[in-house]
């Protein structure tokens, strides 16, 4: 499975953003996809999930703020971030993982370029 991230960029506090990764190879219907981040000097952190049936995750600190979804017949995920903090300032990355929903980073196989995205305040 090869991943591509895309949509990064500059926006203001409490704007919108979205993201979305293109996946390659036919097992993507099979796969976890998720998204994590990764700000300067931090540790990449995870942020959504979907699994194969559509269950979603995410980490507490986007929860009512962001939005993940996949659409199989494009091979494609996506991740709508709404209301914007400069704490949500960080390199996205798209991931994905046979098996079940981890939020674990080591836990994903496949992963795409990462994506910048930066909140001015």
């Amino acid at each position: 499975v090869q991943l591509q991230a895309f949509g990064g960029g500059l926006v203001q506090a409490g704007g919108s953003l979205s993201l979305s990764c293109a996946a390659s190879g036919r097992y993507f219907i099979n796969c976890v996809v998720a998204w994590f981040r990764q700000a300067p000097g931090k540790e990449r952190e995870f942020v959504a999930a979907s699994s194969r049936s559509g269950a979603i995750s995410y980490a507490d600190s986007v929860k009512g703020r962001f939005a993940i979804s996949r659409d199989n017949a494009k091979n494609t995920v996506s991740l709508e971030m709404n209301s914007l903090k400069p704490e949500d300032t960080a390199v996205y990355y798209c991931a994905a993982r046979f098996g079940t929903t981890s939020t674990y980073q080591n836990h994903y196989a496949y992963w795409g370029q990462g994506t910048q995205v930066t909140v001015s305040s």
